[in-house]
């Protein structure tokens, strides 16, 4: 017997793979218990994902009425407790009124409050899949129970490898298909002095500061740091900085 994912699995190559991978994903969610599933590539915008012929994946292949889609409205998106979670957690969760739960404790996460959840979702509960991809971009998939139950525990514990699985590989291989400019150039590498300077100016040292602790000018501290960002496509040190710890060159500062 086919396992879950390669039962609903399916690898997004091009923007014609894109429909019968959300059949594949709705399907999956169905299989689940009667679960609908919501997404979205980007958590930032908010965006409709489109298949080849430019339809909304939401209402043709997901089922939603336009007003169930709580997460078309911009304030909704930024101040809803689900989007903030993925911010933070990377891996599946579920959320009731009184909590957010997964696969560990996390004080980020004990800090939100998600109160209102059905007042926003229209539903007591919903289990969350983030789907964290480069260049800072955040996606999720939102599977909702079509009865009033409050608690997804059972669910999650029998789903969410799973589902960690099949969403990622929808999620990034839309986001990768519908990608229109390159976000980065080819030389896009940087070297040893200019990570070292950029670690420096992201703990707030000015050219001057760094220049002293790495025994050179100021001068020769500005050219890495504009190096750095040519080789970014960044503007400005503040958005060098952002992309670099973005790409792993950086730390988060202690």
């Amino acid at each position: 017997m086919k396992s879950f994912v390669d039962q609903f699995g399916y690898a997004i190559q091009t923007v014609a793979d894109i429909r019968p991978a959300a059949e594949l994903m709705r399907d999956a969610a169905a299989a689940m218990g009667g679960f609908r599933v919501a997404a979205l590539d980007n958590i930032s915008t908010g965006s409709a994902m489109l298949d080849e012929d430019g339809r909304d994946l939401s209402d043709s292949v997901f089922g939603w009425q336009a007003r169930e889609r709580w997460w078309v409205n911009g304030r909704a998106l930024r101040m809803s407790p689900i989007i903030r979670a993925c911010r933070y957690e990377s891996e599946p969760f579920w959320v009731n009124a009184q909590g957010i739960y997964g696969p560990q404790a996390s004080p980020y996460l004990e800090n939100i409050d998600p109160s209102d959840l059905e007042k926003l979702t229209s539903r007591r509960s919903v289990l969350i899949v983030p789907v964290h991809l480069p260049f800072a971009r955040i996606g999720v998939a939102a599977f909702y129970p079509s009865d009033a139950r409050d608690d997804l525990s059972d669910v999650y514990e029998t789903y969410a490898d799973d589902l960690a699985v099949l969403v990622h590989r929808f999620i990034a291989g839309y986001a990768k298909v519908r990608r229109g400019q390159r976000q980065l150039p080819d030389d896009g590498g940087l070297t040893k002095r200019e990570v070292e300077c950029l670690h420096w100016a992201a703990v707030g040292k000015t050219d001057r500061e760094i220049g002293m602790i790495i025994s050179r000018s100021h001068a020769t501290v500005r050219f890495h740091i504009k190096n750095a960002a040519h080789k970014l496509d960044t503007v400005g040190r503040c958005h060098t900085i952002f992309k670099a710890t973005q790409l792993g060159y950086l730390g988060i500062a202690q």
